[in-house]
Order: structure tokens, then C-alpha cells, then sequence
């Protein structure tokens, strides 16, 4: 054999293009081209929130093989979190200044992701840490602290739903013609790409994304290398809880509301979006996030009725294709 370099692995482009392909497909059943962007970008900026908070939640699982049905929790503290804080700065959200928005809208956004951490790593150490290893346990703990941490919720901030206030700034809509785009959907598209190249960055192109896909493949190869596989766990968990409290806020700003209960409805479509995409895969969790936020605005506009098992039957179909998901992720 010749010493040159290893064949470059692969690409998989198939489950990428599902995305433009749905797109398209979608285009004859809606009357205008108009209607067909604005929906497009609705769903799109859906499923980036939906991804936002989902993430965190298959890089856990990827990694630390963790079913952890309390990640709902952690999307409603954050958004109370941030309501905390916006609350009190209604004046500097209704300025028309962008500048004076991001005033207040950054530190709502840093609490949110602040208490989503700190409660991720007090659910780490004491429910999750003692049921390593055996899911049926991690299920039923973290479905009572889900459920403690909703009534604890009642406690502290009361069991109203509270309005949201939206920034000035990233209300209303940008007009090209017929064309309206809400300004915030954009803003949630921006923000989510830059969650997925942060989180493609450092998996793909640090030492600390090596050492993480080396501890999903072989922990014990990493610990006998002198790293502390446990603490890069704490680690991962802690920031897969932050996002879930980033994603929290992000989707209280845009549905302009916040209840108790948010967290556990989101649940549903996120265990659909980490299925779908593949049971640990970022990449995966992305373009399913994708999937599920088109399909819900599609079918929505055109058949309401349907909307409902829309994205039940878009899972059902992508596992009839791929049993394992889009993006397969496997243990040794």
C-alpha cells in the first residue's frame, strides 16, 4: 500500500436536501409566492427556537447517554428567568432604538441562560448522577423533578401567564413588495445559525470537541489519557441546560407569553425533532428542527385539521427510511 493520505470520509447529503425539497413541494398547495416566503421563513425561524432548545438535549444524550425528561424545566425557568428581568425594562423595550433594546433584551438573555445552567447542574448532581445507566430510572426522575420544577414555578411567579414584552425594534415586518417578514422570525433565524456554527465549531475544531466525541466513543480511552471524562460530562450538561434556558426566552419573546406548562408542551415536538435527526447528532437535530417547523407552518395554513399528527407523520416517515434517524449517531 501507498503511505497517502486517508480517503476523505464521505458526505451524506440526502437528509440537507429534505429541507429545500419540502420547501418546494409545499409551494403548488399555497395561493401566492407571497404566502409561500412568509410561512418558509415562520417555519424556519420555528424550527431554529425548536433546535435552540433541543440541542442541548441530544449533545446529553449523545454523550452521556441521559434520557432526561426534566429538560423541559429548564426551558420554563429560563423564560421566567428572562421575563424577570424584561419586565422591569418594559420602558427600554418599547424605545425606538435598537441599541437601548439590546440593553435589555442581553441581560434577560444572560439570566436565562445563567439559571438554566445552575439548574441543570443542581439536577446533574443529585437526581440524574445516581440512575447512570439505567434509563427507566432517569425517565421517572426527571419527569417528577419536571414536575416539581412546574410547581415550584406556581410558587414563585404565580400560575397567570404572563404577556412579554417584545423589543421595538425586532417588532413589525421587513415589506420587499407583497413579501412581509416578521423582523423577529429573522432575528430567531440568525440567532439559531449561530448557535449551530458555534456548537459545529467547537465539536468539529477544538480540543474540547475532540475529547467530547472521544468520550461518546470510548470514555474510558480519554480517562486512562489523565482527562476528567465526569467533569467534561458536568460540563456538557450544564451548557445543554443553558441553551434549553436560551431557548426558553427566545420563544417566550416570540409566542409573547410565558405559563408553567411551556416547557412540557415544547417537550413533545423536541423528542420528535432529536428522533428524527438521529438519537445523539447535532447535525441531525438541526435539519429536523428544520423539518418539524416547516411542516407545522405548512400543513397549519393549509390543512388546520391535520396539523396536530402533521409532524407524528413526518416522523413516522423519515424512521420508515432511516430506522435510526437522519444522522445515526453509535456507541462502541
Amino acid at each position: 500500500m501507498s503511505g497517502g493520505a486517508l480517503p476523505a470520509a464521505r458526505r451524506d447529503w440526502l437528509p440537507v436536501l429534505l429541507v429545500p425539497a419540502l420547501a418546494l413541494l409545499a409551494l403548488p398547495f399555497i395561493p401566492s409566492l407571497p404566502t409561500w416566503v412568509t410561512l418558509t421563513v415562520a417555519g424556519l425561524a420555528m424550527g431554529m427556537m425548536i433546535f435552540i432548545m433541543a440541542s442541548g438535549l441530544t449533545l446529553v444524550f449523545g454523550l452521556m447517554d441521559v434520557m432526561n425528561f426534566a429538560h423541559g424545566a429548564f426551558i420554563s425557568i429560563g423564560a421566567y428567568a428572562a421575563v424577570s428581568v424584561l419586565i422591569p425594562m418594559k420602558a427600554m423595550m418599547q424605545a425606538d432604538s435598537l441599541a437601548t433594546n439590546l440593553t435589555a433584551i442581553a441581560p434577560a438573555i444572560l439570566a436565562a441562560m445563567a439559571v438554566g445552567g445552575l439548574l441543570g447542574w443542581f439536577f446533574e448532581r443529585v437526581l440524574i448522577r445516581p440512575v447512570y445507566g439505567d434509563h427507566l430510572k432517569q425517565i421517572l426522575v426527571t419527569m417528577g423533578g419536571l414536575i416539581v420544577a412546574e410547581q415550584a414555578i406556581h410558587v414563585v411567579w404565580g400560575p397567570d401567564i404572563i404577556p412579554v414584552p417584545r423589543p421595538v425594534s425586532v417588532g413589525g415586518a421587513f415589506t420587499f413588495g407583497d413579501i412581509a417578514v416578521e423582523k423577529y422570525r429573522v432575528l430567531a433565524v440568525v440567532v439559531g445559525l449561530g448557535v449551530f456554527a458555534t456548537m459545529a465549531l467547537v465539536l468539529n475544531r477544538t480540543r474540547l470537541g475532540l475529547l467530547i466525541r472521544a468520550g461518546v466513543e470510548n470514555p474510558e480511552m480519554v480517562e486512562s489519557l489523565g482527562y476528567r471524562i465526569r467533569r467534561l460530562f458536568i460540563g456538557v450538561f450544564v451548557a445543554g441546560s443553558a441553551l434549553a434556558g436560551l431557548g426558553g426566552a427566545m420563544w417566550a419573546m416570540y409566542q409573547e407569553t410565558v405559563f408553567a406548562g411551556m416547557g412540557m408542551q415544547l417537550m413533545v415536538l423536541i423528542f420528535i425533532v432529536i428522533i428524527i435527526g438521529g438519537m445523539g447528532s447535532v447535525t441531525g437535530c438541526f435539519i429536523g428542527a428544520l423539518l418539524v417547523g416547516l411542516v407545522a407552518n405548512y400543513t397549519g395554513f393549509i390543512a388546520p385539521k391535520l396539523a396536530l399528527g402533521s409532524n407524528i407523520l413526518l416522523m413516522v416517515l423519515v424512521l420508515l427510511w432511516r430506522p435510526r434517524g437522519l444522522y445515526a449517531i453509535g456507541k462502541s
